[in-house]
């Protein structure tokens, strides 16, 4: 099922070999699973190439129309998760039955949100005022993106030097403020006044559809929370070449595209 593929990534000076999974073999495992079956599926860096600028993502071409013949198959639903708020996600067209599930699992679509505590609200100021702080530091090319619960400063087009100072002086900040947690991700940081997880979701959305075997696909750090609420029978899967305690891998979003294809026709 497997492929060699080299990465850039060295151990003792020898170069990493990693294994990117077939894309149709790796599908048919899938149609091959106990139902009923939840597949989860992340956004940016799965079904969209990751860009410098989050407003300029877009689902590759046949991303859509893949999904939507996946609602046509009994017992099976699909998910997006993403550390995108809802209404971001709902820019991209994605089919009207997937579930979706935004900032890491803080936002359920068509499922209310408790209000922010007073002390919760007066905890995300803090967080805004130093993620604010962190992006001058980090200089031009530096963003702050502010969230129902969270706020994550963006640094992919800034200076990587200053970035990575200020990204670290942030981390160290937020620690100090009482009741607050962070999640790394691909040249971003992201600050939390409600505690919140990838993981959390999926349990609770595993819950709810009843679901006998879960798919997880992801390419990000926080993805790991996923990975590792998963269990039997379940299916993890890793997009590039970064670490990951999935079972398995995919190159890019287009061998996604390819597993999705491959998935609607397999069911």
């Amino acid at each position: 099922m497997t492929t060699k593929q080299p990465t850039p990534d060295r151990d003792n000076g020898t170069a990493r070999t990693l294994r990117f999974d077939d894309a149709v073999e790796l599908a048919q495992c899938v149609v091959a699973a106990p139902r009923p079956i939840l597949i989860g599926l992340d956004l940016d860096g799965v079904l969209s190439p990751l860009v410098d600028h989050a407003d300029d993502a877009r689902l590759l071409d046949g991303v859509a129309e893949a999904i939507e013949q996946l609602d046509t198959f009994k017992d099976v639903a699909v998910s997006v998760v993403s550390g995108r708020a809802l209404t971001s996600m709902r820019t991209f067209g994605l089919p009207s039955h997937v579930h979706l599930i935004g900032s890491h699992g803080i936002e359920v679509a068509n499922t209310p949100m408790l209000p922010l505590t007073d002390e919760e609200h007066t905890r995300l100021s803090t967080l805004r005022m130093l993620a604010q702080e962190a992006a001058a530091m980090a200089g031009p090319g530096a963003w702050v993106e502010t969230k129902f619960a969270s706020v994550a400063i963006h640094v992919r087009t800034a200076n990587p030097d200053t970035s990575h100072w200020a990204l670290a002086n942030l981390k160290q900040q937020t620690t100090a403020v009482d009741g607050a947690s962070c999640k790394p991700g691909s040249n971003v940081l992201e600050l939390f006044a409600r505690h919140t997880s990838k993981g959390a979701a999926v349990v609770q959305l595993r819950q709810t559809i009843n679901a006998n075997t879960v798919v997880f696909i992801g390419d990000d750090v926080t993805d790991e929370e996923a990975f590792a609420v998963l269990r039997g029978n379940d299916i993890s899967i890793k997009v590039g070449t970064a670490p990951t305690i999935a079972q398995h891998r995919l190159s890019d979003p287009h061998a996604v595209l390819r597993w999705l294809t491959a998935l609607a026709s397999g069911f």
